[in-house]
């Protein structure tokens, strides 16, 4: 079975090949980013995660804290349906989804984009799992995962894509998560996490897993 890595590192060589400048402008604001520590601020392994509601794609409330009362819960942000990285890695994970549940946990996507528009209709009834809105990342920042997106990206997304952020998240036109995501315990506490603010890393499935296997065995 293809790896996670492996469909992202080709999704990377697929656009580095289309648009090599591009690319490489993008490796040089993300070893910025590194040098800046970004993602640093992310609440860490042993901290409890901040309580939350959002809604989701039916614009429903769904809590953190009620998430939590049937068991551990894992919560990956991404920055929305426009991104390929995004849409392999919420795949990625929905092939896993029966592992997940079976080990008496609950996954949660959440994304900037707003109710019914984060997914199309055909990718949500793919999807078994929540997909949330968090419209101007207020929770993320919680997480400590918010992040400013350099110009040239924003420029990118105009441009070459023909995305505008601020339609898109119908109001936030310059901030998006940092691809994240957590394993929490059934008390809210941080077990495990991924974060890092190369978009084109994602966590594996089988690392989230394992560690739902961990805490099973407790």
């Amino acid at each position: 079975m293809t790896s996670l890595r492996q469909q992202t590192d080709a999704q990377i060589e697929k656009t580095r090949q289309a648009n090599p400048v591009f690319m490489q402008a993008i490796e040089d604001v993300l070893e910025s980013a590194r040098r800046f520590e970004a993602g640093s601020e992310a609440i860490a392994v042993g901290q409890t995660a901040p309580d939350f509601s959002l809604p989701n794609a039916s614009g429903e409330p769904v809590s953190l804290a009620a998430l939590l009362a049937n068991g551990p819960v894992v919560i990956a942000f991404y920055r929305g349906s426009w991104c390929p990285y995004c849409n392999l890695e919420l795949r990625a994970l929905q092939a896993r989804l029966a592992d997940i549940h079976g080990l008496g946990a609950e996954l949660i996507a959440i994304s900037p984009q707003m109710p019914d528009e984060s997914l199309t209709q055909p990718e949500r009834g793919a999807l078994a799992f929540p997909v949330l809105s968090d419209q101007d990342a207020l929770v993320a920042a919680q997480f400590g995962v918010a992040w400013q997106v350099p110009d040239i990206i924003l420029e990118h997304m105009r441009v070459d894509r023909k995305l505008d952020l601020a339609d898109l998240n119908k109001g936030n036109g310059s901030i998006l998560p940092i691809p994240a995501t957590f394993v929490l315990d059934r008390h809210g506490v941080v077990a495990w996490q991924f974060v890092d603010v190369d978009y084109r890393k994602r966590a594996e499935p089988e690392d989230v897993v394992v560690v739902l296997q961990q805490l099973a065995g407790e």
